[in-house]
Protein backbone atom coordinates (compact mmCIF):
# COMPACT_ATOMS: atom_id res chain seq x y z
CA UNK A 1 0.00 0.00 0.00
CA UNK A 2 1.28 3.39 -0.88
CA UNK A 3 0.60 5.54 2.43
CA UNK A 4 1.57 9.24 2.60
CA UNK A 5 1.47 11.54 5.33
CA UNK A 6 0.67 15.04 4.97
CA UNK A 7 1.26 16.90 7.99
CA UNK A 8 1.46 20.47 9.01
CA UNK A 9 -0.81 22.52 12.24
CA UNK A 10 -3.91 23.00 9.39
CA UNK A 11 -4.85 25.63 12.25
CA UNK A 12 -7.23 26.38 10.05
CA UNK A 13 -7.39 24.29 7.24
CA UNK A 14 -7.92 25.96 3.81
CA UNK A 15 -9.47 25.06 0.26
CA UNK A 16 -5.73 24.85 -0.77
CA UNK A 17 -4.93 22.28 2.12
CA UNK A 18 -7.94 19.97 0.37
CA UNK A 19 -7.25 20.75 -2.71
CA UNK A 20 -3.39 18.95 -2.04
CA UNK A 21 -5.18 16.34 -0.30
CA UNK A 22 -7.60 15.56 -3.04
CA UNK A 23 -4.66 15.12 -5.44
CA UNK A 24 -2.60 13.38 -2.98
CA UNK A 25 -5.37 10.37 -3.32
CA UNK A 26 -4.64 10.18 -6.75
CA UNK A 27 -1.02 9.20 -6.31
CA UNK A 28 -1.71 7.32 -2.94
CA UNK A 29 -3.42 4.69 -1.79
CA UNK A 30 -4.07 6.47 1.83
CA UNK A 31 -3.16 9.73 2.99
CA UNK A 32 -3.17 11.05 6.63
CA UNK A 33 -3.43 13.97 7.21
CA UNK A 34 -1.33 14.24 10.09
CA UNK A 35 -2.54 17.52 12.42
CA UNK A 36 0.95 18.55 14.53
CA UNK A 37 0.72 18.67 18.24
CA UNK A 38 3.03 21.42 19.58
CA UNK A 39 2.01 22.33 23.03
CA UNK A 40 4.92 25.13 22.98
CA UNK A 41 3.16 26.83 20.07
CA UNK A 42 -0.03 28.99 20.18
CA UNK A 43 -2.60 27.67 18.11
CA UNK A 44 -5.76 29.37 17.35
CA UNK A 45 -7.81 26.29 17.36
CA UNK A 46 -6.66 23.51 19.42
CA UNK A 47 -5.76 20.46 18.53
CA UNK A 48 -9.45 18.50 19.28
CA UNK A 49 -10.86 21.12 16.66
CA UNK A 50 -8.57 21.10 14.20
CA UNK A 51 -8.96 17.06 14.03
CA UNK A 52 -12.87 17.64 14.30
CA UNK A 53 -12.80 20.44 11.66
CA UNK A 54 -10.58 18.44 9.16
CA UNK A 55 -13.11 15.16 10.14
CA UNK A 56 -15.83 17.13 8.73
CA UNK A 57 -13.93 18.96 6.09
CA UNK A 58 -13.26 15.66 4.44
CA UNK A 59 -16.51 13.63 4.47
CA UNK A 60 -16.91 11.60 1.97
CA UNK A 61 -13.41 11.31 0.75
CA UNK A 62 -12.33 7.66 0.96
CA UNK A 63 -8.52 6.17 2.01
CA UNK A 64 -8.04 9.66 4.33
CA UNK A 65 -6.83 9.03 8.02
CA UNK A 66 -7.04 12.01 10.16
CA UNK A 67 -4.69 11.81 13.03
CA UNK A 68 -2.23 14.21 15.52
CA UNK A 69 1.18 13.42 16.46
CA UNK A 70 4.19 14.92 18.15
CA UNK A 71 7.76 15.29 18.08
CA UNK A 72 9.71 14.29 14.57
CA UNK A 73 7.34 13.76 11.34
CA UNK A 74 9.91 11.35 10.12
CA UNK A 75 9.26 8.88 13.45
CA UNK A 76 5.45 9.14 13.17
CA UNK A 77 5.64 8.42 9.68
CA UNK A 78 7.80 5.44 10.46
CA UNK A 79 4.61 4.08 12.91
CA UNK A 80 1.92 4.43 10.51
CA UNK A 81 4.22 2.27 7.71
CA UNK A 82 4.12 5.58 5.27
CA UNK A 83 6.25 5.29 2.37
CA UNK A 84 6.05 9.10 1.72
CA UNK A 85 5.63 13.09 2.73
CA UNK A 86 3.04 14.74 1.14
CA UNK A 87 3.99 18.56 0.95
CA UNK A 88 2.18 21.46 -0.71
CA UNK A 89 4.46 24.52 -2.49
CA UNK A 90 2.24 27.91 -3.35
CA UNK A 91 4.87 30.17 -4.18
CA UNK A 92 8.26 30.06 -5.22
CA UNK A 93 9.21 31.14 -1.36
CA UNK A 94 7.92 28.02 0.00
CA UNK A 95 10.75 25.91 -2.15
CA UNK A 96 13.75 26.44 -0.11
CA UNK A 97 12.21 26.07 3.64
CA UNK A 98 10.69 22.81 1.66
CA UNK A 99 13.65 22.03 0.34
CA UNK A 100 15.69 22.22 3.69
CA UNK A 101 12.86 20.18 5.46
CA UNK A 102 13.08 17.32 3.19
CA UNK A 103 16.65 17.15 2.98
CA UNK A 104 16.40 16.73 6.53
CA UNK A 105 13.92 14.25 6.45
CA UNK A 106 15.83 12.55 3.95
CA UNK A 107 18.85 12.80 6.27
CA UNK A 108 16.58 10.89 9.43
CA UNK A 109 14.64 8.42 7.25
CA UNK A 110 16.68 7.81 3.83
CA UNK A 111 13.16 5.40 3.61
CA UNK A 112 10.59 8.00 2.80
CA UNK A 113 10.23 10.27 -0.19
CA UNK A 114 9.04 13.58 -0.24
CA UNK A 115 6.38 14.53 -3.06
CA UNK A 116 5.88 17.77 -3.92
CA UNK A 117 2.38 19.13 -5.33
CA UNK A 118 2.17 22.83 -6.66
CA UNK A 119 -0.88 24.27 -4.97
CA UNK A 120 -3.88 24.94 -7.63
CA UNK A 121 -4.02 28.44 -9.16
CA UNK A 122 -7.12 29.82 -7.46
CA UNK A 123 -5.57 29.02 -3.79
CA UNK A 124 -1.84 29.78 -4.47
CA UNK A 125 -2.07 33.02 -2.58
CA UNK A 126 -4.38 30.99 0.79
CA UNK A 127 -2.81 30.76 4.36
CA UNK A 128 -3.75 30.07 7.04
CA UNK A 129 -2.43 32.79 8.51
CA UNK A 130 -4.25 35.41 5.83
CA UNK A 131 -7.44 33.73 6.75
CA UNK A 132 -7.44 34.37 10.35
CA UNK A 133 -6.22 38.02 9.44
CA UNK A 134 -9.03 37.97 7.35
CA UNK A 135 -11.64 36.74 9.06
CA UNK A 136 -10.76 38.76 12.17
CA UNK A 137 -11.85 41.75 10.57
CA UNK A 138 -15.19 40.67 9.07
CA UNK A 139 -13.43 39.59 5.68
CA UNK A 140 -15.25 36.88 3.74
CA UNK A 141 -13.41 33.88 3.57
CA UNK A 142 -16.42 31.43 2.96
CA UNK A 143 -15.01 30.57 -0.55
CA UNK A 144 -11.13 30.02 0.61
CA UNK A 145 -12.16 27.52 3.80
CA UNK A 146 -14.33 24.18 4.33
CA UNK A 147 -17.80 25.41 5.34
CA UNK A 148 -17.00 23.80 9.01
CA UNK A 149 -14.21 25.59 9.06
CA UNK A 150 -15.84 28.92 8.00
CA UNK A 151 -18.61 28.43 10.31
CA UNK A 152 -16.11 27.73 13.41
CA UNK A 153 -14.42 30.91 12.52
CA UNK A 154 -17.73 32.87 12.28
CA UNK A 155 -17.76 31.63 15.90
CA UNK A 156 -14.80 32.42 16.83
CA UNK A 157 -14.95 36.10 15.66
CA UNK A 158 -18.15 36.34 17.20
CA UNK A 159 -19.99 36.31 13.48
CA UNK A 160 -22.15 33.52 13.92
CA UNK A 161 -23.39 31.12 16.29
CA UNK A 162 -22.69 27.18 17.03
Amino acid sequence: MRKAIYAGSFDPLTNGHVDILKRGLEIFDQVILAIANNPNKKHFFDVKERIALAHQATQGLEHVVIDTFDGLLVDYAKTKNATALLRGLRAPSDFEYEFQLAMMNRRLAPQLETTFLMTGEEYFYLSSRLIKEVASFGGDVEHMVPQAVYKALQVRFGGGQT
